[in-house]
């Protein structure tokens, strides 16, 4: 058995594909377009520009069983004052002895560059998938939330780690209607002259703008933060611009300016889980095809700046959004993930009528 680095072409495409084996009999498990994964790990990713990031393959008599990735994250350790690397794209057969040494050579190569806690996973921050799976594997993954094995915990607890913080995910079976105490909290927010807008799809990536502002304040105290960057803003815009809709994806303003920001997304993995991981004329046309039917939502943003909480902004924004889902004709939102600790958005969305239906968990380790 050998660990190894990823330095060649041969050696990434074996990384990126090695889950498709993994999980080639899982039917909840949704395979990642291959060009994009391989973008994510090209020098055009601007994570890059701020973190130091080694990819790992462990090979078992040549055959690759397992893979992961140390991240080492100036941002965060400036911003948080801690000595904390990371472990992220973590798969990896049932075998601890593989699970081990790949563990193993993170955090060595982590020690070595001074860091003191080994945490993880993350691919590659907060503001990305980042936990493992530890309730709700009969439920398929939405779009950008993590999916793995129910023994992947099992690996972490076998080599000493710890829980670092858990996320939840809520669901939610839409209504007919909102509960009377939303609307009437909404409208306590248009008394005080807030207004909500749809962003405008054709300046897309400046309208983001005003998510990073409202994103690096309103997120600013959470566990785990890291602020984006300008580049990353744009390449994380440069990703959801196709899929996002103008009428669920909405700004908060007051006089002008804003002050909150949600963001709806359509589950795209249920395309995804058609095109097997390929882009060429066969899936395209399944893309075009099963797009049509998407009937699930991710609230993947809701932010509001500290100054304007507890003034129904958030109420607003529910009630604005409403509209666009009922006239989408979806039938389900996906409220992830919320912090186990950020109870104000949890007691929020079981006022909605949501229900924890998973949970992540994100590990660590002294070095």
């Amino acid at each position: 058995m050998e660990i190894a680095e990823v330095k060649s072409e041969k050696d990434l495409d074996d990384f990126i594909k090695l889950p498709f084996r993994i999980y080639s009999s899982n039917r909840f498990y949704v395979p990642p377009l291959i060009r994009e994964m391989r973008k994510q790990f090209s020098p055009s990713n601007p994570f890059f520009k701020h973190a130091e990031v080694k990819l790992f393959l462990a090979r078992k008599n040549g055959v690759c069983t397992g893979r992961i990735v140390s991240i080492l994250n100036r941002r965060h350790i400036e911003f948080h004052k801690e000595k904390a690397g990371f472990f992220g794209f973590f798969e990896c057969t049932e075998d601890p002895d593989v699970s081990k040494l790949l563990l193993n050579r993170v955090a060595e190569e982590l020690k070595n560059q001074g860091m003191e806690t080994l945490r993880g996973p993350m691919n590659f921050s907060t503001n990305e998938e980042c936990g493992f799976l530890i309730e709700g594997f009969n439920e398929p993954p939405m779009l950008m939330t993590p999916y793995n094995p129910p023994y992947y915990n099992d690996l972490m607890t076998d080599y000493g780690m710890k829980k670092s913080k858990d996320l939840f995910a809520y669901i939610y079976n839409i209504e007919d209607k909102l509960p009377e105490k939303i609307l009437k909290v909404a409208s306590i927010a248009e008394k005080r002259k807030i207004k909500v807008r749809a962003v405008n799809k054709k300046n897309f990536i400046s309208e983001l703008e005003a998510f990073k502002e409202v994103y690096n304040s309103a997120w600013e105290k959470n566990w785990g933060f890291i602020p984006l960057t300008d580049e990353e803003l744009d390449f994380l815009g440069q990703r959801l611009k196709e899929i996002a809709v103008p009428e669920l994806t909405l700004i908060a303003e007051a006089e002008g300016k804003p002050v909150g920001f949600m963001g709806l997304i359509p589950d795209f993995n249920y395309v995804l889980k058609h095109m097997n991981g390929r882009v060429n004329p066969v899936t395209i046309l399944k893309a075009v095809y099963y797009s049509r039917k998407i009937k699930d939502l991710r609230m993947l943003l809701l932010g509001v700046k500290k100054d304007y909480r507890l003034k129904g902004v958030d109420a607003l924004l529910f009630r604005e959004g409403f509209k666009g889902v009922k006239k989408g004709g979806y039938r389900r939102v996906e409220f992830s993930w919320i912090l186990e600790d950020n109870l104000p958005v949890q007691r929020l969305v079981e006022m909605i009528g949501g229900k924890l239906y998973k949970k992540y968990r994100i590990y660590e380790k002294a070095l």
